[in-house]
């Protein structure tokens, strides 16, 4: 049997993520800012309740696209805050669309989101070394620089814990610990 990190049990769909997306270093524009969606509603809440609504994110939010997001209408918002299937937080909804104006200018000032995001990294993967899942913090210098500069580009909703959750499912941040067997394989990406 495998040995994997200790949050991701008791879930089918938890141990999917763990196994194959978190902490996995990931580049790709639409699935950064897809995940800066997620982080943003995920904030005062549990990942799993993310998960189990991914999908009705997906839908509700036209597959993450922000060149749509950045239009959406007053009756789109009203329409976000009548649908059951996603957390149903204005201030979430509109921190999206905001950020999804903002995840565009850096794409048309930098090349890539990407470009923007690695900076925090300087490009490269922090591994770490934890022996249990309390060592790992819930912040750190990074994500507090991170939380500071986005903050100063006018994104909502990216405190330093959000942008350290953000930076280990991105993998910017490997955190998976050391006797899981994925440590050593995202290690290797």
């Amino acid at each position: 049997m495998k040995k994997r990190c200790s949050w991701c049990e008791g879930s089918k769909l938890y141990k999917q993520y763990h196994d194959v997306e978190w902490g996995v270093p990931l580049h790709d524009d639409q699935k950064l800012f897809e995940f800066l969606v997620l982080e943003t509603f995920q904030a005062g809440l549990s990942w799993s309740t993310i998960l189990n609504k991914r999908e009705a994110f997906r839908l509700a939010f036209d597959d993450f696209d922000a060149q749509t997001i950045v239009g959406y209408s007053q009756n789109k918002i009203e329409e976000l805050l009548g649908n059951a299937g996603i957390i149903r937080n204005k201030l979430k909804i509109n921190a999206t669309i905001n950020n999804a104006k903002k995840f565009l200018e850096i794409q048309k000032e930098l090349g890539s989101f990407d470009q923007y995001i690695w900076q925090f990294t300087n490009y490269d993967v922090i591994t770490n070394a934890w022996k249990t899942e309390s060592q790992i913090p819930p912040t750190s210098p990074v994500s507090d620089a991170m939380s500071k500069k986005m903050k100063k580009d006018g994104f909502k909703f990216v405190g330093t814990t959000i942008c350290y959750a953000y930076l280990q499912a991105i993998g910017a941040i490997n955190d998976h610990v050391i006797d899981c067997y994925r440590y050593n394989e995202v290690n290797k990406l």
